[in-house]
């Protein structure tokens, strides 16, 4: 048989996790000319693009516009989609390697990682990402609860993500129906009762994570007051040094934002996010029921490390703020596909520039590949993943002109969507999820929303008239 990548051989790449990584991954596949090549994406939940649309926060609809492009690649003749199916459950890596050259996991990073504090698991505490996916209208979550009884809650981060959590709380149900937050959250929300929201930073401004563009937006939201205690953004000597050495106008600007919030004066809006730096939680304490009421703070100062970054030291200086929910968003991490060689301290696929190794011999596994944050760990932006893609991509190439793929039994596109069928017969195709996406925006003009999400499985199914 001739070499893969041919019109009477077209390379097969079957690539698990639909989200933009795994969209970049099939388009750069698909620029290529002189290859012939099929490509099966595979998702464990119904709907495709992953984190666009069940982590982007629901009130940033702009940056939800990028499934336009990735409805392009989907819709080629060449790519085909599989939802509802997932690895290690209806089919095993081993059986992927029947019917595919190259394998390519873009699976991202689905967990927390944990603060490591006394109290962590008190009830009223959670992983940022449960609180996302929740309201979100991931099917995973649409179950869970949070206590929005309470009148004041924590985010302990100060990324985007935390920044998400933090809005959400505090935008009006106004603003929340010019969204596609799950018809649920909204509800819940309507009803919520929380009036303080802190988000806290371990190190000072010039270290926070999150962008320019959504500091800002905290401080348009229409019924908050946002507050940022003046002595804490003042800059010490490192990091005034910092600011100076990098000559960055964007992180000037952030810090400059920061600031003018600190002059600020409240204005008795009715809810207060309050964003504190230098301040580490140390334990969590609950009351007699056991659930969270108080947490413990540690004051810190930064000092410099042996590499010229600077860490966060604790001064001895401690303080108590009374809150009831408790948002984790101290950084992600991936899950292991079972089959596929993890490193459990980083939370990533174990690879050399997207190349999956043996953890034996720290050799490349021929035709097996990942990439985005299972790759390379929970960094960057959505448009961060695709030079992340191209770099996997370049290496599958360079693979394939050394003849050095998997050798599967049965290559054939028939086949493979036979063994689907067989194994979960509800899976769902793209014509099935440009079914549903017509459908909640239908239901979303009814109401006067952008859309409304389905958000079981059950749900989709009936929509589809598969119940």
């Amino acid at each position: 048989m001739t070499q893969p990548g041919t019109a009477g051989n077209p390379l097969r790449v079957a690539i698990i996790g639909a989200g933009p990584t795994g969209f970049y991954t099939a388009e750069h596949l698909l620029k290529q000319t002189n290859l012939s090549v099929e490509i099966d994406l595979f998702d464990r939940v119904p709907t495709p693009f992953g984190l666009v649309r069940a982590g982007v926060a629901p009130d940033h609809l702009k940056i939800k516009t990028v499934t336009a492009v990735f409805d392009k690649t989907a819709t080629h003749p060449h790519v085909r989609f599989y939802g509802n199916v997932e690895i290690g459950k209806h089919l095993t890596v081993d059986e992927l390697k029947m019917h595919y050259h190259q394998i390519v996991y873009t699976t991202g990073a689905q967990t927390d990682r944990r603060m490591d504090i006394p109290g962590e698991d008190l009830a009223g505490s959670h992983p940022a990402t449960d609180f996302v996916a929740w309201y979100n209208g991931h099917p995973d979550y649409r179950d869970l609860q949070f206590d929005l009884s309470q009148e004041a809650a924590a985010v302990v981060g100060i990324g985007n993500v935390a920044i998400d959590v933090a809005r959400i709380l505090c935008r009006t149900p106004d603003e929340l129906l010019k969204s596609d937050i799950a018809d649920y959250a909204l509800e819940a929300l309507r009803h919520s009762r929380v009036r303080t929201v802190y988000v806290l930073g371990r190190r000072g401004p010039v270290q926070a994570a999150f962008s320019n563009p959504e500091i800002k937006e905290v401080g348009e939201m229409a019924d908050v007051d946002v507050i940022v205690p003046p002595a804490e953004v003042t800059l010490d000597p490192l990091s005034q040094a910092e600011l100076d050495r990098n000559n960055d106008r964007t992180l000037f600007r952030k810090v400059e934002i920061l600031q003018e919030y600190g002059r600020h004066e409240p204005t008795g809006k009715s809810r207060r996010l309050i964003f504190r730096f230098l301040v580490s939680p140390t334990a969590l304490e609950g009351d007699e029921t056991g659930h969270v009421k108080m947490m413990r703070l540690a004051h810190n100062k930064l000092v410099a490390t042996d590499t010229g970054t600077l860490r966060p030291k604790a001064t001895g200086e401690t303080e108590e703020i009374p809150v009831g929910l408790v948002f984790r968003s101290v950084g992600y991490r991936g899950v292991p596909v079972p089959g596929v060689p993890f490193k459990e301290s980083w939370g990533v696929i174990l690879n050399q520039k997207g190349r999956v190794l043996n953890p034996e011999t720290q050799q490349p596994q021929v035709g097996e590949y990942t990439a985005g944050w299972i790759k390379r760990g929970p960094n960057g932006v959505i448009g961060t993943n695709k030079p992340d893609a191209v770099e996997t991509v370049m290496c599958m190439l360079e693979d394939l002109a050394h003849g050095q793929t998997l050798t599967p039994a049965r290559p054939d596109v028939a086949a493979l969507a036979d063994l689907v069928k067989a194994r979960q017969s509800n899976y769902f195709s793209y014509a099935d999820w440009q079914r549903l996406n017509e459908m909640e925006l239908r239901r979303g003009q009814e109401q006067g929303r952008p859309r409304v999400k389905f958000t079981s499985v059950a749900e989709m199914l009936a929509a589809l008239g598969r119940a």
